[in-house]
């Protein structure tokens, strides 16, 4: 179990919102202050209705935060830390995708990404402690674009090794490393 020490968990998914057998889903269980990003019922490209779900999520959360986001989600807190500010101690965001070069289907098109926000994904040095968690054969992205990534918003950088996406897709339900990295980022952020 983790020690949250007062700290809540906040959970934001990428673009699918909940899967069931996800391992930020898995994860909940084990958290004792934990909210999830609502799942978007219309328009669920919109940027802006997501980082909206993100703020109106955070406002409901007393006291400390440390973010868990993956996939599209750690994009949304990129773009979200340009225009909030709040309680957050740290963000542990995983397997971000490479959203400026086409994707495989079915994830979504450049267009459709650059027309409702998405693009130029935000390069700037994030406001808050935050780890970027890489993997060597994500479909989604490039080993080197990640690094890069991670560089400019001055996250420290773990390499997974052969991940995949970190998803079910990948073989991947419970990530216990999961655990140990949103436990080093409450015991920073309390002794801080």
């Amino acid at each position: 179990m983790i020690d949250q020490k007062n700290t809540t968990v906040l959970i934001v998914p990428g673009l699918r919102d909940h899967v069931a057998e996800h391992w930020q889903t898995l994860l909940v269980p084990r958290l004792t202050k934990v909210k999830t990003v609502t799942p978007l019922e219309h328009d669920k490209l919109s940027l802006v209705a997501r980082i909206n779900a993100i703020q109106e999520a955070i406002e409901e959360i007393d006291g400390p935060i440390i973010v868990v986001a993956h996939s599209a989600g750690t994009l949304m807190m990129a773009h979200w830390a340009e225009w909030h500010t709040a309680n957050i101690r740290g963000v542990l965001l995983v397997c971000p995708p490479d959203i400026e070069t086409p994707m495989p289907a079915p994830y979504p098109a450049l267009e459709p990404l650059k027309e409702r926000g998405w693009l130029p994904v935000p390069r700037q040095p994030l406001p808050f402690r935050s780890i970027v968690c890489t993997s060597n054969n994500d479909p989604l992205t490039t080993l080197d674009k990640v690094i890069a990534l991670a560089n400019d918003w001055g996250s420290e950088i773990v390499h997974l090794g052969n991940v995949g996406h970190l998803n079910p897709a990948s073989g991947y339900g419970n990530w216990p490393q999961g655990d140990v990295l949103i436990q080093q980022l409450i015991d920073e952020s309390s002794n801080g």
